[in-house]
C-alpha cells in the first residue's frame, strides 16, 4: 500500500491479537504513513511466532528518512506506553531498522531490502481491515 491506510485485520477466534496491541499497531501504521513511509503493512504473526503478535513493515526512501522516522517513532512509542527493547542512538545505516516493542515488531526497510527479504511472504497471514 502506498499511502492512505495500512492493511490491518481479520482473524479467527482462536488466534486474535489482543485489542490493545491491535490498536497500537494501527496507530503506529498510521504514524508511518503520515511520515511518508510507503506500502505500510501490519502482519499477524500470532500464533506462528512465540515472541510477537504482529509485525509492522514500512518502506523508507533513504537512510536519512529511516533515521528521522525511527527517532520520531521512538517518542511516539513512549507516549503510548510501549517500551522499545533495542533502542540504539543511531538507527542502522544499512537500510533496515528493527524496533522491538515486545508484542509489536516494527521493520523500517529500504525498498531493495524489503524486496530481497520479502517478510510478507515469510509471514504470509497479512491482517486485512
Amino acid at each position: 500500500m502506498v499511502g492512505g491506510s495500512a492493511s490491518v485485520g481479520e482473524q479467527g477466534a482462536n488466534d486474535m491479537i489482543p485489542e490493545k496491541t491491535e490498536q497500537n499497531a494501527k496507530f503506529i501504521a498510521q504514524f508511518l504513513i503520515d511520515h511518508k513511509c510507503l506500502d505500510v503493512q501490519i502482519l499477524d504473526v500470532n500464533p506462528e511466532c512465540s515472541w510477537a503478535d504482529c509485525f509492522i513493515i514500512g518502506t523508507v526512501n533513504s537512510t536519512g528518512h529511516l533515521s528521522g522516522v525511527a527517532h520520531e517513532l521512538w517518542g511516539e512509542l513512549s507516549d503510548i506506553g510501549l517500551e522499545v527493547s533495542n533502542r540504539r542512538k543511531s538507527p542502522s545505516g544499512d537500510g533496515w531498522t528493527l524496533i522491538d516493542c515486545g508484542d509489536i515488531v516494527i521493520h523500517l526497510m529500504s525498498s531493495e531490502l524489503r524486496e530481497f527479504y520479502s517478510l510478507e511472504k515469510l509471514w504470509a497471514k497479512k491482517i486485512t481491515e
